[in-house]
């Protein structure tokens, strides 16, 4: 509320910021509301961040270096407006180790760009950062604090394996805490909070994971980028198996119905650790699956024999998911990140052909980053990964689809549970209901750029041309696309090596 207030002071607020500026009639938390929702992913009025030369950083850094840690926060922060504080001052700390490093070298510059925290990397390191903590904020905000705790109950379960129960429900009701003060803008106790949640992990480092010991000798700033990037403990030896307790046991209806978000989440911990190798999404299907089983078999005469198949029932979300990541992988990795992306276009394009073709290319690279990111790691680390990346794309998608519909079935898979949307975007069909627009020439515009373009032009052109193809007839099948693909590449080769490549291009 006192930095609220200091801005709504400001004389020439509007004349800066809009309509930002009618914030300040509304009371708190309202107003508060109202601000947030001005950030935007990258402010386009900002320029991309010029590092100084380096003779000039490092006499800074010798003279004045909190005005220049102080001026490296800002550039940070007003880049990344959804990154959290602590994760602004880590990355602080990161640039300064740099420079402390650095500094005394005779090519400070080389040394700077060899260093793994070179400020390119930071920034990419920010975005990346500031993506997963806006996607934190949006499952709290968009699907309440059971489902933003259940997520977070099954990852820290998976990372910290030998954790009893207990400790990790407290763990996690403090970090859902947490969140909403840094989700709300509230960043001087978003620090604070943090760094007692940090300090308090650190404090029982036994309890929870040996593999957090390098951090906790940290100082405090460093430590929380180094504990959630630290691996996962190695579970158990000799887990006993669920079925047992959760299939077999006569008491399971009674148990489920005396205190049912207790049993459900000691079902999410016990089925998190011994599966360190699954996705959260899928891990909460698994549990969600599990749940509407027991709903409806603890009503029956014979609950035992209703939910008696249901490790098969649950095995299919595991299989879809595991065939969906070995099929993309095996995609990826045989015809390359070019093929990778045309095939994504074709689906999406199909699915909801009203989006637009750069957005379409957007989300397409997007995906494709994705594989190209997950498809490179251990086969145990695939699926958490792609699954996880493919969430913060399709929640930014459904994001937009609030103000901007696209169509029915888009609204229905963005309306699902948060841990069902990836599969039912994967199992969307063609939109039946669209109606191409009327044949607009530009869409199919050929001229010799075609051919003189960089490279990188020439490849984005013919892209959109692939959507543009598909948008004007949705139903095309993978032969037609092929032969048509062939004819384009056929007279490209031919026209581009004629001297009038237009007239070529026009005759073809």
């Amino acid at each position: 509320s006192i930095f609220l207030d200091e801005i709504c002071q400001v004389d020439k607020l509007r004349d800066s910021y809009g309509d930002m500026a009618d914030c300040c009639g509304k009371a708190d938390p309202e107003r508060n509301q109202c601000f947030l929702s001005f950030k935007v992913h990258q402010p386009d009025f900002i320029p991309p961040y010029q590092r100084p030369a380096a003779d000039v950083i490092c006499k800074e850094y010798q003279d004045e270096r909190v005005q220049l840690l102080g001026n490296f926060v800002y550039a940070v922060a007003r880049r990344n407006p959804f990154l959290h504080a602590p994760a602004i001052l880590g990355l602080a700390a990161e640039y300064e180790n740099a420079l402390k490093s650095c500094c005394p070298e005779s090519d400070v510059g080389a040394c700077l760009d060899a260093k793994v925290q070179h400020v390119s990397v930071i920034k990419e390191r920010a975005k990346h950062i500031g993506v997963k903590q806006e996607h934190g904020c949006r499952i709290l905000e968009k699907y309440g604090e059971r489902t933003f705790q259940a997520s977070k109950l099954t990852r820290m379960s998976q990372k910290y394996p030998k954790a009893p129960f207990a400790e990790l429900v407290k763990m996690v009701h403090d970090v859902k805490d947490v969140y909403k003060e840094c989700c709300e803008g509230d960043m001087v106790e978003c620090v604070d909070d943090w760094s007692e949640l940090v300090t308090s992990l650190c404090s029982k480092q036994d309890v929870f994971s040996s593999k957090i010991k390098p951090c906790c000798e940290l100082p405090v700033v460093e430590r929380t980028k180094c504990i959630v990037e630290a691996d996962f403990d190695d579970k158990p030896d000799n887990l006993p198996s669920l079925v047992e307790k959760y299939v077999e046991d006569k008491e399971v209806c009674k148990r489920y119905e005396s205190n049912h978000d207790a049993f459900m989440s000691e079902f999410v911990y016990e089925y998190s650790r011994r599966h360190p190798e699954f996705s959260t999404q899928l891990i909460l299907r698994v549990a969600k699956g599990y749940e509407t089983l027991l709903d409806k078999c603890c009503k029956t005469d014979n609950p035992a024999e209703c939910y008696g198949n249901a490790v098969e029932d649950l095995n299919k979300h595991i299989k879809e998911t595991e065939d969906l990541v070995k099929t993309n992988c095996e995609l990826f990795n045989t015809h390359g990140e070019a093929d990778f992306l045309k095939g994504l276009l074709v689906r999406y394009t199909k699915k909801m052909p009203q989006v637009s073709t750069d957005t379409l290319l957007e989300i397409g690279k997007k995906m494709t980053a994705v594989g190209k990111k997950c498809c490179s790691l251990p086969e145990e680390k695939r699926m958490s990964c792609s699954e996880h990346y493919l969430s913060i794309v399709i929640e930014d998608m459904c994001k937009r689809q609030e103000s901007t519909p696209i169509n029915d079935q888009v609204s229905q898979c963005c309306n699902t549970f948060y841990s069902s949307k990836r599969p039912c975007f994967t199992a969307m069909g063609v939109d039946t209901k669209y109606v191409p627009p009327p044949f607009d020439p530009m869409m199919f515009n050929f001229d010799e750029k075609m051919c003189t373009a960089p490279p990188a032009e020439r490849e984005e052109g013919q892209l959109k041309l692939l959507v543009n193809l598909i948008k004007r007839k949705p139903q095309m099948t993978e032969e037609q696309l092929k032969t048509i693909a062939g004819g384009f590449t056929a007279m490209m080769e031919k026209c581009c090596k004629q001297a009038d490549v237009d007239a070529c291009l026009g005759e073809e």
